[in-house]
């Protein structure tokens, strides 16, 4: 698959450069401690927040920023995609016999990501060892729909935000709100935060589907159907499909920079 060659060739260049490539890859590992730093602060002071504690929260930390690590690894050609249309270079993508999602995906990997997502598998692995919860396999196949479903939002996010670079051209920085900030508010469960921002992080930008409802299920803080509980991350996989038919639509109506 052509993915799948980019990737490979992405790879190796990035290779050609080893020591800047760890150099920036353990850098990538402990900047995201600062965060979880804080967040450490925050409980030694505080015990604990609207009922959540401080290895609940970690694992909610934990989960978030995995899944933003694997997306930003993986679906980095979306976030620095304004690049493309303001030099003229997705013209080139246009005429050739291969889908324009495919190509703008494999344009840019950031391998170096992977730091930050050993960082964030530390701090799961930490604080399932500190929560009491009780396992089976809905629970373990839960978490991971958790994981892979907030990979998908944050690149659905990535998406609609390169997609306004079909009409403002330039990137605009207020997608941040949305991808580093939905980080950084997702990071704790949506039930800490007013009830028009968790509907809105709930119904809009699907956030609740990985870092609250699921999230509950696995810490027995809900009742009802198993099986619901375990199917709800897939709402955040769902929320892919409008941001790559509002991706088609702006493609549709590209017009070349001229330059």
């Amino acid at each position: 698959m052509l993915y799948f060659r980019y990737l490979v060739i992405l790879f190796k260049s990035q290779m050609q450069y080893r020591t800047s490539f760890w150099l920036l890859t353990i850098g990538q590992f402990f900047v995201p401690f600062s965060v979880f730093a804080g967040l450490y602060f925050l409980f030694e002071r505080f015990g604990q927040i609207k009922g959540w504690n401080f290895f609940e929260v970690s694992l909610c930390f934990a989960v978030i920023h995995m899944s933003f690590a694997i997306s930003e690894c993986f679906a980095r050609g979306f976030d620095s995609f304004s690049n493309l249309v303001r030099g003229g270079d997705f013209d080139r993508l246009l005429v050739r016999p291969r889908s324009t999602f495919i190509q703008v995906i494999g344009s840019k990997f950031e391998f170096t990501r992977f730091g930050r997502l050993l960082q964030s598998v530390v701090v799961l692995i930490w604080a399932l060892t500190n929560l009491s919860v009780e396992w089976n396999a809905m629970k373990i196949m839960t978490l991971c729909l958790m994981i892979v479903s907030g990979v998908f939002i944050f690149t659905g996010i990535f998406i609609l935000a390169a997609t306004l670079s079909f009409w403002t051209i330039q990137g605009l920085e207020v997608a941040n709100i949305f991808t580093d900030g939905g980080r950084e508010m997702a990071q704790y469960p949506l039930s800490i935060y007013q009830k028009w921002v968790s509907r809105f992080f709930t119904f809009v930008i699907p956030f609740g589907t990985v870092n609250y409802l699921p999230l509950m299920y696995i810490l027995n803080k809900s009742t009802g159907n198993d099986l619901l509980h375990t199917l709800i991350p897939l709402g955040g996989i769902v929320f892919l499909l409008p941001c790559l038919l509002i991706w088609n639509i702006g493609v549709r109506h590209y017009r070349s920079t001229g330059s």
